[in-house]
Order: structure tokens, then sequence, then C-alpha cells
């Protein structure tokens, strides 16, 4: 590169005064210098010197073809940052005694005090290249100026945080409007001390330099930039519509999830929302805008896009329907998954419920647009919807027939629920489709009396028919079981003697016929169990499930206190918990009974009023109703127990209110039932639940001690008798 020429232009008069000058100014310093103290010269005071020309005004030269002034301001430079400094600091090789000075010029070199300034220059990246490129971008002076550098604490630094936009403005235009027209540029202008400036993000290295394509750790800079804000600052995540839990969510999401995994295809926050024109998704010319969302998704999803573009809901939308769904309605802002995670809203079996149904089984949309306000309802009544609800492995859902991004009007030819289209679209799950597929409606209901008068006029006369037969059986069997019921009470009084029979034996079924009727019955009750589980999982007596659930819990709770008020009141609660009371034995009788039961001892433990069976039923009852009644009344009252011992508590309560149900369920069936039904001692059933009384024969296997008790105080009261009359004991055992 030739060197740059530069002559200096002055005055004929004015060199001569100048030159005096300059002699006079050497002799008087020639002077100073022998008087000094010490015979040693004093220094000279080059920046005055240098002053003594340049700080006329008037003082020019000519470079590369253009006038520059030559003037320096005095007081311009007792303000600046380097005032300490001399000229020749910073303009080196200068002869102050020849005009020009020097020519070449000596350019300044700011690196020669200030070190390192690539890694503190992050923003104009060049400056750490060796050696540094010539540009604007390189040049100190194009940033902070050449004699008027304000240091960095003082209000005229140009780099403070209000006058960064500017500052950086005058080279990046573009940046600085859409900056300006930001949210964070709103946020500073409002005097926001979270809202950042230029510096607070381009302090790191996270903008690509001009066609240069951008990396993954660009992209994961990118991210980490903004989540240092909006995720780590809760002041800004709290000013986010939906806080710091709906920007965590990314990290999860689809998007951020192929970030984590390397893939710089992935969108990150810059790709979706922008960097310097970053606004809210309620402003017009955001790229979040609903208006804008399917032209921000199609920079990544174009095909998709392209579908969309044709569907009902992009016209609508392109008219200005923001009631419409764009791709966010469905899939999520920040916490987009893949439409194979089963946690995703458009999973297979999530679509109908969790996408589509939010805006066709609404009230208040389906009667502004005039939708059809059941269509969710007899899908998910359907055969395609109980096989979805019943956990079917192919999963027919509103996308597989409408499509997911193309959906169109039925009256549209080109759409795949078109009449003329319909044989295909069924073909792709039924091959052999034909045209009897299509003949009907798709949604029906037997609701719809407009619409499916046919199937609404069989289930009417089905409703009537049902309650006609199944009431007259009902009060036919009633009648029958209690006339049955009173002579089986009848002949245990002994009121009536049982009939006698003779030790005779008659077929009824034969073997070939047993197993007919065996087979008729397991295949019978499996089609009614999965029958029902099909039909009605979310029917209205499964709905409510929870207010007969609550109900029960207020009468066990009620139960317990009329219990606890029986054992304190009255003589027979207070001598029951007595004997209810466990005691050393109890811990014994179960290790002797399994021995006799192994035949390993010969004789069987013999029993009070209460064994080891019934005190620990009674026992585990006691603490499974405490537990349950103070876990369910957590669960109920969600809202104040939460405020009360946290979310985590309330997680706590429903988990043990859970596993105590299962346990206490468990414990009923094969501890319970089998001591009071199951037991071929007692089969089929212990009667002492309906009468109150045990036989002689169960006291004697199930409690000898108390048997040998009653009767000895029978014997006690009553020395004459020879036989004793039946105990009356206000509390027997099986009762419990």
């Amino acid at each position: 590169m030739a060197p740059v020429t530069t002559r200096l232009f002055l005055p004929r008069r004015i060199c001569l005064i100048q030159g005096w000058r300059v002699l006079l100014l050497g002799a008087g310093c020639l002077l100073l210098a022998e008087s000094a103290p010490g015979g040693e010269p004093a220094a000279a005071p080059v920046s005055a010197t240098c002053l003594e020309c340049h700080s006329d005004a008037k003082l020019t030269t000519k470079k590369s073809g253009r006038v520059v002034s030559l003037f320096a301001d005095q007081a311009v430079l007792a303000g600046s940052a380097h005032r300490s400094l001399e000229c020749a600091d910073c303009h080196e090789g200068f002869d102050a005694e020849n005009l020009p000075h020097k020519n070449p010029l000596t350019p300044v070199d700011c690196t020669s005090c200030h070190e390192d300034t690539g890694r503190k220059h992050a923003f104009h990246p060049r400056l750490a290249l060796t050696p540094v490129p010539p540009g604007e971008d390189t040049t100190c002076t194009a940033c902070h100026g050449t004699h008027a550098v304000a240091r960095r604490q003082s209000a005229d630094f140009p780099f403070t945080p209000a006058r960064q936009t500017e500052a950086c403005g005058r080279c990046h235009q573009p940046a600085r409007d859409q900056f300006l027209a930001s949210a964070h540029g709103r946020a500073g202008a409002a005097g926001l001390k979270e809202a950042p400036a230029c510096l607070d993000c381009h302090r790191l290295s996270v903008a690509r330099r001009p066609g240069e394509k951008p990396g993954i750790e660009l992209k994961l800079a990118q991210t980490r930039l903004c989540e240092s804000c909006h995720l780590q600052k809760p002041a800004v995540g709290d000013r986010t519509l939906r806080g710091t839990k709906f920007v965590a969510s990314f990290a999860h999401s689809a998007h951020g999830a192929a970030l984590q995994r390397g893939l710089v295809e992935a969108a990150n926050c810059v790709d979706c929302h922008g960097s310097h024109e970053m606004n809210q998704a309620m402003v017009a010319g955001s790229r979040v805008n609903k208006t804008r969302l399917p032209e921000t998704c199609a920079r990544c999803h174009q095909a998709q896009t392209a579908e969309y573009n044709f569907s009902v809901h992009a016209v609508a939308l392109r008219k200005g329907n923001l009631d419409s769904p764009a791709c966010t309605d469905c899939h999520g802002e920040h916490d987009i998954l893949r439409h194979t995670d089963p946690a995703s809203p458009v999973y297979a079996r999530n679509v109908a419920q969790q996408v589509c149904a939010s805006c066709h089984a609404s009230v208040r949309l389906t009667k502004k647009y005039g939708l059809v306000a059941d269509s969710f309802q007899t899908f998910a009544d359907s055969y395609h919807g109980l096989a979805a609800r019943g956990g079917a492995v192919t999963v027919v859902n509103c996308a597989s027939c409408h499509s997911s991004h193309a959906i169109k009007s039925h009256l549209d030819p080109t759409s795949t629920v078109y009449k003329d289209n319909l044989v295909a679209t069924c073909g792709q799950c039924h091959p052999g489709a034909n045209r009897r597929f299509t003949i009907g409606r798709v949604h029906v209901s037997p609701d719809q009396r407009a619409e499916s008068p046919i199937l609404y006029w069989i289930a009417s006369l089905y409703i009537v028919l049902i309650f006609l037969v199944i009431g007259g059986m009902t009060v036919h069997n009633l009648s029958d079981f209690a006339r049955k019921l009173l002579r089986k009470l009848a002949q245990q009084k002994g009121e009536i003697p049982p009939e006698p029979a003779p030790h005779r034996l008659y077929l009824r079924m034969t073997a070939h016929e047993r197993l007919q009727h065996a087979f008729l019955a397991i295949s019978f009750i499996l089609l009614v169990l999965t029958g029902f589980m099909l039909r009605y999982p979310e029917a209205w007596w499964v709905m409510a499930r929870s207010f007969l659930h609550r109900l029960a819990g207020v009468a066990l709770m009620a139960a317990g206190l009329w219990h606890l008020g029986y054992l304190a009141l009255t003589a027979e609660g207070r001598q029951l918990f007595r004997d209810l009371l466990p005691a050393r034995r109890d811990l014994t009788d179960p290790w002797k009974v399994l021995r006799y039961n192994l035949r390993l001892a010969p004789d069987k433990p013999k029993f009070g009023r209460f064994s080891y069976i019934e005190k620990a039923e009674y026992w585990a009852l006691i603490w499974g109703t405490v537990l349950m009644g103070v876990t369910g009344a957590i669960l109920w009252f969600e809202n104040a127990s939460i405020g009360l011992f946290t979310k985590l508590g309330f997680d706590i309560a429903r988990t043990v209110h859970f596993y105590e149900a299962i346990l206490a369920t468990l414990a009923i069936l094969v501890w319970h039932f089998y001591f009071v039904i199951f037991n071929p001692d007692i089969y089929p059933m212990n009667l002492a639940w309906l009468t109150g009384h045990v036989s002689e024969h169960e006291m004697r296997e199930d409690h000898p001690l108390e048997l040998e008790r009653l009767k000895q105080d029978e014997a006690d009261a009553d020395p004459k008798s020879t036989s004793a009359p039946e105990p009356d004991h206000p509390d027997d055992s099986s009762a419990l």
C-alpha cells in the first residue's frame, strides 16, 4: 500500500511567527535547564510545544484528496481519559522541528497500552486477528473518538447502557431501528434496569459473521444467553406472561433436545423470536405473532406449512380470525414435543382429546361459528373412539381422516373427507373398502333425534324395555329372597325343623353339559367386563364416582366417631377395648398355629374371645381409618391443603392414600374374606353378620376358651342346670 502523503497548508506570516515562537521557547528552556538545581536540565513540556501550532483552529492538511483539520482543542484534551498523557505518547516518531513532522505518518497504536483488545471486544471479532486488519470495526477511534476519549465511569462515555443503542447504531442502523421497536428496546426506554443493551448480549460470541452459517456452538451460546435472563433472573422471568416454568420447558422440547444432541438445524430462541427485533406475540410485527407463525415455522417445516396454508384454518386466519388455530395452538409453544412422544398433545392417542376437542367441543366456539357441537363426543363414542380410549395399538384419531395440516371442509373436492374421496380415506386402514363404506353419517349419536332418528328411536325403545323387564325381575327375585331368608332364620332358631332328606344324589348336568356351561359362563363374564370397560370409560357413572367416594368417606368417619363413643361411654365398649388390647401371646400364637398346620405340633392353640386374627384385623382397621381419613381430607380440600402442607405434602398424602387403599383392599380379600367366607368350617359364610350369633361348633373351633368361660359363668349362675343355654354375650367375636 503506497504511503499517504500529507502537506501542511500554513500562511507565510503564521509560519514566521510560529517559527520565532519555537526559537524563543527553545531558548527559554535552555535557560531554565541551566538554572535548575543540581545542574540537571528541566523537562520540556512536549504537549505545550505541540499546542503552539495545533491549538490554531485553522490548521489543516490535505489527506487522500480531502482537507483534514489538525486542530486540537485544549479543553477537550483536558477532559479526556488521556489527559495525563503527552501528545508524543500516542503520536510516536514526530519531529517538532520539521514540517511536515513525518512522512509517512506512524499510525496511533492503541494496543501499545490497551492489551487483549480482541477478548474484551468480542462484538468486533476481527480485533482478535493478528495482524489486526484495517476497517471501521477495528479502528478504536471510530467508537471511542480521538482526543475526546471519555472514561468508562464518565456519564459522557458513549457505551453506557442508556447511550449504547445510539452509539452502536451509528454503524448498525438497521439493527438499531429493530432493537428500538423490540420488547427489549421498549423496556430500556421505560427505564427498567433489567432491560438489556447492546453489549449485554454482544459481549459474548453470539453473532455470526456475514455469510457464515451458524454452528451448533453458536446456537447453544445464543440459547444460554437468553436463558441467563429469562430463566435465571426471577425479575425478568416474572415479567413474561407464563413465567420461568414456561421458558424452562424449552430445554425438554423437541427443539431443545435436538440442540443438545448437536443438531444444528434445530430451532433455538433466535430462530423463532429473532434477535434485535424480538417482540411479544401480541405485537403485530412479531415473528411469533399468530398471523406470522406459519411464516416463522416454515423456515424449517416447509412441507407441513405448505399443507397448512391451504387448510380451512389457514384461510380463516388470513382473514383475521384469531380463533382459528395456528402451529402453536396444536403443537404448543416452548414445550413442543415430537408427535411420537406419548406426552405430546399431537400424539396419536392424545390429538382428539387434547387438540381437536379444545375447539370443536367448545360451547363458545361452536355457537360462534355454527360448528357441530358434539363432533368430538360422537367420535369418542364411536368404534374408533372406543378403540382409542381402550388402548388399541393402532389408534385412529381425527387426523387419520381429516389429515393433520391440510384440514379442509367436507364440501371441498380436495378434502380427504369429501364424499368422493372417502373410499380412499377409509381404505388407508380398511383394505378393500368400497362405496358402501361411505353410506351414512360418520359422526352419529343416539341422542341426535334429528340427525339420527332411527338410532334415537331404537335406543329409546330399549330404555323402556330394560326398565320394564329388569324392574319386574328385581321385584320377583327380592320377594323370593325374603321368603327363603326368613325360612332359614326360623330353622336356626328352632321354630321349624329342617326338612329331612335322605343322602341321595341325582344327576342334573352331565360332564359334557357342565363343560359347556363353564365355557359359556367364562366367556360371558369376560364379554361383560371388557364391554363395559370399552363402552363406558368416561360415562356419567364414572364421573359420579368422586361424589360417591366422598360420601362413603364421610360415612366411614362418622362410623369411626360412633365406635369411639361406644368404647368410651358404655361398659360393653370398655370391655371390648380391653379384650382387643394386644397381649404377649399374640406374638407367639401365629408361630404355634403355623406349626400345627404343618403337622409339627399335635394341638392347636386355644383362643379366648379374640385371637390374634381378630386383633390384627381390628387394629389395622383403626389405623387404616385414621390414615385414610386424614389423607382423604387433604385430597378433598386440595387448595387449602397445598397452601398448608405444600405441594410436596399433597403429593405425599395422595401416594399414601393410593397405596393404603391397595393394602386395605387386599387385606379384606385375603384375610377377612377367608375367615368369614371361604374358611371351609363356615362356608358359605359366617351368619353372625346377619343374626349376631354363631353356633357352638364354631365357638368350640375358633374360641374354645371363651366358650368354656361362658359355660362356667352359666354354671356358676345356675348350679342345678345340666346344660348351659345359648350364651347371649353382648359382643360376639365373629361380629367383627
